[in-house]
């Protein structure tokens, strides 16, 4: 009997140590939400003042297409954001089916892939698309930017080639309470009713300014600041998404070792209480072999 409490009592431990980490796990990943959710909040000023520059260029712009732009196909390049992190559950695999589907059901082929994150590359090229390059998953908000940089050089490489060329991403953004869910968006060619509508966005003043020199090298360089405002909210609420699968699967996890715990307790107790019923029963007994009335 003393046994199987000895082994109950080091299996209580161990669930009770294992509940901590899990608590500390769940801290730190409800502390990365805010932090990557504050990041995007931080970029709003800026992105409302590339608007307004975008605004500018639009309306200076002669009226018809943006220049560089054509009716003849495109070629077709997508970027989509995994985690190489784990206790994700299927946050790779569902963005991954959500991506494939999207992109499958638009014309042509996709030619370019760019992935963040190993295993969603391996994805990639399971669901038969073609050979991606592997962007490595930043790990603080300070690596957003770098990583950032590196993808709009090579949206700007692949450009060159065409300048025609659609771009879509794709990311888990997460929900309000928990959870999350994949999203897809047309980075370029920048769609003609937004254009129109950002052309006739309100001055905040009286004065409405002018672009001085190429006003096309402009708009393609605010076109720039656009993109990366796009792709660094896309990194972070796709980090943010992935805390906040961690941040559920250690809430089932903490229910299952609170479940686990009372168990092993009221196992304990009662493997317990049944050893000292039995050691009172020795006790009576010897006290009852050794009375007098015994005799």
């Amino acid at each position: 009997m003393s046994g199987a409490t000895e082994a109950l009592s080091r299996q209580m431990t161990a669930a009770k140590d294992l509940s901590a980490v899990v608590r500390s796990m769940k801290a730190l990943a409800a502390s990365s939400i805010t932090q990557y959710e504050r990041s995007v909040d931080a970029l709003t000023d800026y992105y409302r003042t590339v608007e307004l520059a975008l605004s500018v260029c639009l309306r200076q712009l002669p009226s018809g297409a943006p220049p560089g732009r054509s009716a003849r196909p495109a070629v077709r390049a997508a970027i989509i954001f995994g985690s190489d992190q784990g206790l994700v559950g299927r946050f790779n695999e569902v963005l991954m089916e959500y991506a494939a589907h999207t992109l499958a059901s638009l014309p042509g082929k996709t030619q370019r892939v760019w992935t963040v994150g190993e295993r969603m590359r391996v994805l990639v090229t399971d669901a038969g698309l073609p050979q991606p390059v592997d962007f490595p998953v930043p790990i603080t908000i300070a690596g957003i930017t770098p990583l950032v940089g590196l993808i709009l050089i090579a949206i700007e490489a692949e450009l060159k080639h065409d300048p025609n060329g659609e771009i879509y991403l794709f990311h888990n953004e997460p929900l309000k309470g928990s959870g999350y869910q994949p999203v897809g968006k047309r980075l370029l060619p920048m769609d003609g009713s937004w254009e129109r509508d950002l052309a006739r966005l309100p001055w905040p003043s009286k004065s409405l300014p002018e672009v001085i020199g190429n006003t096309a090298a402009a708009l393609a360089a605010f076109i720039q600041g656009y993109l990366f405002v796009l792709i660094f909210q896309a990194c972070a609420q796709s980090l943010a998404s992935e805390n906040a699968s961690r941040l559920a699967a250690m809430q089932r996890a903490e229910q299952n070792i609170a479940d686990l715990l009372g168990n092993l307790t009221r196992t304990y107790h009662r493997l317990r209480q049944e050893s000292i019923d039995e050691e009172l029963r020795e006790v009576i007994s010897g006290y009852e072999a050794l009375s007098p009335e015994a005799e």
